[in-house]
């Protein structure tokens, strides 16, 4: 696949990877992990939302494909997060989860970014038990007065040379004082990357199409919101699976209402997604062909009223109902002269379906002008079902397959869960210089319909089933249970009195801070897996897999972030010049011994920031300590430690037109990330040698363009 010139593609649209806004929920007193849009983003730039907040304490990215790696925070990731776009609830139809949720919302069209980790409310999670992660859209923008009419619009582009990726994206609004409409589209391209000693990450690369139209209407103190959408991935690599993504389409439509009364507010959501997935191979740098197809349909509504219990909005009580409904179909065609996947069609999940039903309530009281309390009781159903399956065929080469299809096939598939969660948060303002805050929690998750359902006891059927990216292959239990979570997490938050751009100004933040937070969760009946037997992956003799079945353990997570920013130099010839960063370590094991999967190592990125006039540079160094505690049953690799450094600067000539460059890794360390899983399409061209951990990206010259008009 080759790609389009730069100038080409820059002159023909345009990514939005500069201005990201954010701003927290101001009704619930976590503290939310935000990217602001005050200056143009010091983010290295990216295809993939999950990378806008690779700078936050606790938050880091699981490899995947170039637009869809798997999110993870304080070690929990991928469905025991709760992810939503503009409050649609999204799930991955896919067994190796490259159609991901953050996937379907490029950056072009994130305007907010909140994270809220460990003791999450009620009211914004549900059926997960590590946190919630939301991307929203911009809020609509009207004309200021009646008889006006605002027009607005931008363009915006970047490139990275590691992969030849071109980014680009337009958009444009316009809007009367009652009506408004805005419309963004965005592409990215890349070929695949290298790594530190300049060689060729295969199957890395992939293009992405995205489209968003958004019209509102507004008026005495209510507002209406209609967002549809489209996203097709014609091609995209994932070198840490045994194949690739062939296509991906997806529409949507999210209807959103919102009202104000004297007594508070209310609002409601009706949102609808349809996705067809393919996998497979393409083009030249892995070969193969074993066609798969999804189609998967996620409906949902939420209801929720904010009350106010006291005419100072010092007392809120919230309550709620969510209902969200996600069916599935993953068939494998047969493929035409193959003795194994021939002659019938393979039936990996047949008319599955996972329906969920909430009600929650919450209230958030301030008994002072030093504390407050956040309680919150949630109860959903949670339903799922699955009809009978088949293999490829009866002959010998399938007789694994067909045993096993007739096992699932001779008991009832049909789960009723009833889940509880608890919150219990607590908030000291201590003084003007310091706050406090301590919680627990009680989350809880029910078990995904491919842990529950998938059934192929082949080797290769079982090989299908893997978002985890450790070359190892999976079988579901039907009879697993939901993990449920309990969480006691704190947080210490030392600051400034004052903040740049002045107390409760837009875009505020403190001149200086400095936050601790440690967290311990125990996992009653955790999904992780257990061996059944080993293979040779593509039959090389040196390389090790395991075959695993999904199963019920009791476990343990902990550990603790930091994060701080500390002013160092103000003067007139410098500008202001700070040291600010990240640290965070996590720890996880099972109760009856044995390290879990993708465990972050201590790591650290501290970097010092200079903001200078219309300039604002950054040099960071990241540091990731060696990750020797690995888990053994699913042959998890040891990585060494490591550390990056990366440039960038970026100069806004007026309120219109920015620009950005800068350099990733600027000394070309070779390297692999402790959560990025096995070099699999390495070893399917080599055929030889052990199965190594995947390289990380290589040095990478990345420059972008943000105008707006």
């Amino acid at each position: 696949m080759q790609s389009t010139p730069c100038a080409c593609a820059i002159a023909l649209a345009f990514t939005v990877c500069g201005d990201v806004f954010a701003s927290g929920d101001e009704q619930t007193p976590l503290p939310a992990i935000t990217v602001r849009g005050a200056k143009p983003s010091m983010t290295p730039p990216s295809a993939d939302s999950a990378a806008l907040l690779n700078d936050q304490p606790g938050y880091a990215t699981a490899a995947g494909g170039g637009v869809s790696a798997l999110p993870v925070l304080n070690g929990f990731a991928a469905d025991r997060l709760k992810t939503r776009l503009d409050g649609m609830e999204v799930t991955a139809a896919c067994g190796n989860q490259m159609n991901a949720p953050m996937s379907y919302m490029p950056p072009a069209q994130v305007g907010m970014t909140r994270v809220i980790a460990g003791i999450t409310p009620v009211s914004v999670g549900g059926d997960s038990i590590g946190g919630t992660i939301e991307l929203n859209s911009p809020a609509p923008q009207f004309a200021s007065q009646p008889g006006q009419w605002l027009t607005k619009g931008g363009f915006s582009a970047s490139a990275r040379s590691v992969n030849s990726e071109v980014s680009a994206s337009v958009n444009a609004t316009v809007a009367s004082d009652q009506l408004s409409v805005a419309y963004v589209a965005s592409q990215s391209r890349a070929e695949s990357y290298v790594n530190g000693n300049g060689d060729k990450v295969l199957s890395s690369l992939y293009q992405s199409n995205n489209h968003a139209l958004t019209l509102a209407a507004r008026g005495e103190g209510q507002q209406l919101v209609l967002k549809v959408g489209q996203q097709y991935i014609p091609y995209q690599g994932f070198p840490n699976e045994y194949m690739d993504m062939t296509g991906n389409r997806s529409t949507f439509a999210n209807l959103g209402y919102e009202r104000r009364f004297d007594w508070g507010r209310l609002s409601g959501k009706l949102y609808w997604q349809r996705t067809e997935h393919e996998m497979g191979f393409f083009g030249t740098e892995r070969r193969g062909n074993m066609p798969m197809q999804t189609q998967g349909r996620d409906l949902g509504y939420a209801l929720r009223a904010d009350i106010d219990l006291a005419a100072d909005s010092s007392s809120v009580l919230r309550v709620g109902h969510e209902y969200h409904s996600f069916h599935l179909d993953d068939v494998w065609p047969p493929v035409a002269g193959s003795m194994m996947m021939s002659p019938r069609t393979y039936v990996n999940i047949n008319g599955g379906k996972r329906d969920r039903f909430a009600l929650f309530a919450e209230w958030e009281h301030k008994l002072d002008a030093r504390w407050s309390t956040l309680l919150g009781l949630r109860d959903e159903l949670v339903k799922s079902d699955a009809g009978n399956v088949q293999s490829y065929g009866t002959n010998m080469m399938n007789q694994p397959d067909l045993n096993a299809a007739n096992a699932f096939n001779a008991r009832s598939h049909a789960k009723t869960d009833n889940n509880i969660d608890l919150t219990a948060l607590a908030r000291l303002e201590a003084d003007a210089g310091s706050r406090y805050e301590f919680g627990y929690a009680r989350k809880t998750r029910s078990p995904n319909l491919y842990e529950r359902y998938t059934w192929g006891r082949g080797g290769m059927a079982m090989r299908m089933t893997n978002w985890f990216g450790d070359g190892n292959g999976y079988v579901g239990d039907i009879d697993l249970k939901p993990e449920v979570a309990h969480t006691l997490s704190g947080t210490a938050d030392w600051h400034s009195e004052d903040s740049e751009g002045g107390e409760g100004s837009e875009g505020s933040e403190r001149r200086w801070f400095f936050r601790l937070t440690p967290y311990f969760s125990y996992v009653e009946n955790y999904i992780d897996a257990d061996p059944l037997g080993r293979f040779n992956p593509y039959r090389v003799a040196a390389a090790s897999g395991a075959y695993l079945q999904f199963a019920n353990h009791d476990a343990r997570l902990y550990g603790i972030n930091a994060a701080w920013k500390w002013p160092l130099w103000r003067a007139a010839g410098l500008g202001d010049i700070a040291f600010t960063g990240k640290a965070g370590l996590t720890r996880g094991k099972r109760v009856d011994g044995g390290n879990l999967y993708h465990m972050m190592p201590l790591n650290i990125l501290a970097a010092l920031e200079q903001t200078w006039g219309a300039w604002s540079n950054r040099a960071e160094l990241n540091y990731v300590a060696r990750k020797s505690r690995v888990d053994s049953n699913r042959l998890e690799p040891v990585t060494a430690s490591y550390s990056v450094v990366n440039l960038k600067s970026s100069y806004r000539f007026n309120q219109h037109i920015s620009v950005t460059a800068g350099v990733s890794n600027l000394f070309n360390r070779n390297y692999a990330e402790p959560l990025g899983g096995v070099y699999l399409a390495g070893l399917a061209q080599a055929r030889s040698g052990s199965l190594q951990a995947l390289p990380g990206y290589g040095r990478s010259l990345d420059v972008g363009v943000n105008v707006s008009f």
